[in-house]
């Protein structure tokens, strides 16, 4: 192992951490968690993504780096109440089975990599449309907070992308310091587990364990095996659906969500920044491992250092940290002209939240998308004599 590897896995991290456990800690507020249970779904997926990052970089000998699902997070929240806890435990058990069944039923695989990107971005864009929208519509109640972190990532982000967003919470957390907005900074304290048992509502398990299965497979595995193979890397496609479907599965009862594939993260442990010989660059696997093991003991701490921010802060860092995301969803959502209009009524429905018979706006979302897709098709093929 090298300095350079041990530095890829730890920026790696930050810049996952960064950019995403807003998200995360949204979706547990939507869900009612309470704080030990908030502190149990993120101890449990820093510890999940430690172990199977380890453990499948060490078995492949390639730097497989594993994160949780930042898009099915982004789903999870935007129920925004509709949703408990116990439900949704269900519906992650679901999410992560159906990962394992795609791991292991070729059918299933293919029908998956058959859904057009256009749709699935479509989908995924109007789940994150939401967060970019709350940290605007918050900046007339809180202009001070807001406005100097849109300008200083907006800044930032033209000379060093990866580091803008750890910027932004820095700069962040200093600001409403000397504004007066933390009343007290959190102790130290120790991560636990809190058990959730799974209450299985049909409602849930098809409105939100079904959309967030299909946005972290196109969302995450399928983009996080693309970055292993542009790196010379050939994707282990199958055994890491495996074990992080079975991952994900195990942490659910914890009341964590899904874990998957990283993509913008691995890229700074797959590239020669990380070490200049391919064939050494799983070490970075290992460090992550060491890394997340740690921030796992570390968890509630970092739970309660978030609860203190006010919410204009939390929805800064959340929007700030979503708007790559929406951008890139939005520009593969357009970007075939013929799923264009299938992918923008995707994208329209699952924005305006809608939710039907108990299942939310993502899952009929995709459902338009496809039924307009079917139309067009059906409009193309030749006419039967």
């Amino acid at each position: 192992m090298s300095l350079s590897t041990i530095t890829a896995a730890i920026v790696a991290a930050l810049v996952g951490i960064a950019g995403a456990l807003a998200v995360v800690l949204e979706a547990a507020h939507a869900l009612g968690a309470t704080p030990a249970e908030t502190t149990s779904w993120v101890t449990a997926l820093f510890l999940s993504m430690a172990l199977t990052a380890g453990l499948l970089s060490w078995w492949h000998r390639m730097p497989i780096i594993t994160a949780w699902s930042t898009p099915g997070a982004a789903v999870i929240a935007a129920t925004a109440g509709t949703i408990k806890l116990d439900a949704a435990v269900g519906a992650f058990l679901l999410a992560g089975a159906l990962v394992v069944a795609t791991a292991l039923i070729r059918p299933l695989d293919r029908a998956v990599r058959r859904i057009p990107t256009g749709v699935a971005a479509g989908m995924l864009a109007g789940v994150l449309l939401r967060f970019v929208l709350q940290m605007i519509e918050i900046v007339p109640e809180a202009p001070l907070v807001v406005l100097p972190l849109v300008a200083l990532f907006l800044i930032v982000r033209l000379y060093s992308p990866g580091t803008a967003m750890l910027l932004v919470i820095a700069a962040g957390t200093l600001l409403v310091s000397a504004l007066g907005q933390i009343q007290a900074w959190p102790p130290l304290m120790l991560s636990s587990f809190v058990i959730v048992m799974p209450r299985l509502d049909f409602a849930t398990l098809i409105g939100l364990g079904v959309p967030i299965y299909l946005v972290t497979m196109a969302s995450q595995n399928l983009p996080g095996a693309a970055v292993l193979k542009a790196s010379g890397y050939e994707p282990p496609w199958s055994s890491s659906l495996l074990v992080t479907g079975l991952a994900s599965m195990a942490i659910a009862p914890v009341g964590a969500h899904t874990i998957n594939l990283a993509a913008i993260t691995a890229a700074i442990c797959t590239g020669p920044d990380a070490h200049p010989d391919p064939a050494r660059r799983w070490w970075s696997g290992v460090a992550y491992l060491v890394i997340y093991g740690g921030l796992a003991a570390a968890g509630a701490s970092l739970v309660a250092l978030f609860a203190a921010f006010p919410s204009a802060l939390i929805k800064t860092i959340a929007g700030l940290g979503l708007i790559g995301a929406l951008t890139g969803a939005l520009t593969s959502a357009l970007g075939d002209e013929r799923h264009r209009l299938a992918a923008v009524v995707a994208f329209a429905v699952t924005a305006s939240g809608i939710t039907v018979i108990g299942i939310g706006s993502a899952f009929w979302g995709l459902l338009a998308g496809l039924l307009v897709l079917w139309l067009d098709r059906m409009a193309e093929a030749p006419s039967k004599p």
